[in-house]
């Protein structure tokens, strides 16, 4: 259960979908936060029902401004106030009318100014803002503190309306640019009223070198873009007019901008909007850096992979060349072995991911041991299980395993008698497993693998005690043999 359920229970028949918009709310408020230089404190009024008058207010969420100066040096969350206590959340709830009060009171050292807002949802009121602010520090402000004001007022009005969070923005606002790191305001035409020297500076980067003030931001922002939009998708003078909410990047050679469009509305008319802005020219180099070293490492993988294709076939060759039948067999079977590590860099080649895709390489090595039995045409293959995907530290050697055990089964198990080769995935947590399982000869009874002086299973058993760290398992069966490799994650 989440703090806020805790809080909540017992205090508040809110419904899910309150809830969720209160939520919603504090996920973006560390704008409203910086924009007004103040604490924000989330009330939920406590009452048994819906029909029943408040008795109280509890403290659910807080929020410290960026840009000045905590009020609270304390954790105020579950915190408790009685009906009466604090006339301005009374009023703000019953009322649903943000409350102002010009006159500052005393909390410890500081002269601080409370304010109210009601957060309304589908026409009721369901809880309360209350801002707090030093007033010490509101005697002589800045212009930009001016603007930040002015429109954090424009943004609680929103909210006292029922209107902010804007609906569907979710995946807008992740990530929220911060207000510190540029704002610009635009006038019901678009048109750049303000904007701060942080946003003032990114814009400089970009080459623009006059004042941003009375230019239209979608004209500026066109003109400095190095790319032009599809003709087919909105253009960024439409979508930076402040019209509706957008989220657009600007880049060129000096840079990259992302800027994030919120209209101000009043009632049912706009009259502006604002647009958070940040350099994100550092993310998007190394975002660049990343397709280019991932580019580069699958295109090692497919020249790995061309350059061991290329000695299989000169092997393919020599052994056509080579009369010794027992010379033949082992270059016959170094290309077997060279092919599975083959298989293994192909996928690495045309997957995104650093992770091979084991099942799809199990499924080739299959398919291409198959191609090589002459009873091809006689055995079925059974599939059950799955790996998943491993790293290519366990993806070639376990290739390389599964390719002699698959090879001695239909060599040998399969060779004369037996129509099945059955495969079985197990995965979990902590270790993977392969069995396979054929219905042919079985084992010798005298078979021992420490002793046995078989070049494949030698590799196999060194390739899963050395590499895999695993434990390789030979077994008769009353009909056929089992092999089974198991090796921890």
């Amino acid at each position: 259960m989440s703090r806020w359920e805790v809080l909540i229970k017992g205090r508040n028949p809110l419904t899910p979908e309150q809830i969720h918009r209160l939520h919603e709310l504090t996920a973006d408020w560390q704008m409203l936060s910086d924009l007004s230089f103040a604490d924000l404190i989330l009330w939920i009024p406590i009452r048994k029902d819906t029909k029943s008058w408040p008795t109280g207010h509890v403290a659910v969420a807080h929020i410290r401004p960026t840009t000045a100066a905590t009020v609270f040096t304390h954790d105020v969350i579950g915190e408790e106030i009685a009906w009466g206590e604090r006339g301005r959340i009374d009023s703000a709830l019953s009322n649903g009318e943000i409350i102002r009060d010009s006159e500052p009171e005393r909390v410890g050292e500081l002269m601080i100014k409370e304010e109210t807002i009601p957060v309304v949802f589908d026409g009721q009121v369901i809880a309360v803002i209350s801002r707090h602010r030093n007033a010490d520090l509101m005697r002589s402000p800045s212009r930009l503190e001016l603007n930040y004001r002015e429109i954090a007022h424009n943004l609680y009005r929103i909210v006292s309306e029922g209107n902010f969070p804007y609906p569907d923005a979710i995946s807008l606002f992740d990530p929220l640019p911060r207000v510190g790191d540029g704002l610009i305001r635009l006038d019901v035409n678009g048109v750049i009223s303000y904007a701060s020297p942080n946003a003032r500076s990114a814009f400089n980067r970009l080459g623009w070198t006059n004042e941003l003030e009375s230019y239209l931001l979608g004209d500026v922002a066109e003109s400095l873009a190095k790319t032009r939009q599809d003709p087919h998708e909105e253009g960024m003078r439409s979508s930076l007019s402040g019209k509706a909410l957008r989220r657009v990047e600007c880049e060129n050679s000096g840079g990259t901008i992302d800027l994030l469009v919120m209209p101000l509305i009043q009632g049912s008319d706009r009259i502006g909007a604002i647009v958070l802005l940040h350099n994100i020219t550092e993310l998007r180099r190394r975002d660049r850096d990343l397709v280019t070293k991932d580019a580069t490492i699958r295109e090692i993988h497919h020249r790995v992979k061309n350059n061991l294709q290329t000695v299989s076939a000169l092997l393919r060759l020599q052994s056509r060349r080579i009369e010794d039948p027992a010379a033949r067999v082992a270059l016959e079977e170094a290309v077997r072995r060279i092919g599975s590590i083959a298989v293994v860099h192909e996928t690495l080649s045309n997957s995104s991911e650093e992770s091979v895709a084991f099942d799809e390489v199990l499924d080739r090595l299959v398919s291409n041991a198959l191609e090589l039995s002459p009873r091809m045409s006689e055995i079925s293959i059974e599939r059950e299980g799955t790996i998943g995907t491993l790293e290519p530290r366990l993806a070639t050697p376990l290739a390389l395993v599964v390719t002699e055990l698959i090879h001695n089964a239909l060599e040998h198990g399969l060779a004369t008698q037996g129509t099945l080769l059955r495969i079985v995935a197990e995965r979990n947590t902590r270790e993977c497993a392969i069995r396979i399982y054929d219905n042919g000869i079985g084992l010798p009874t005298d078979f021992e693998i420490t002793t046995l002086s078989n070049l494949g299973l030698q590799i196999v058993r060194t390739l899963t005690e050395n590499e895999l760290r695993g434990e390789l398992v030979l077994l008769s069966q009353s009909v056929g043999t089992l092999a089974s490799v198991t090796f921890p994650l």
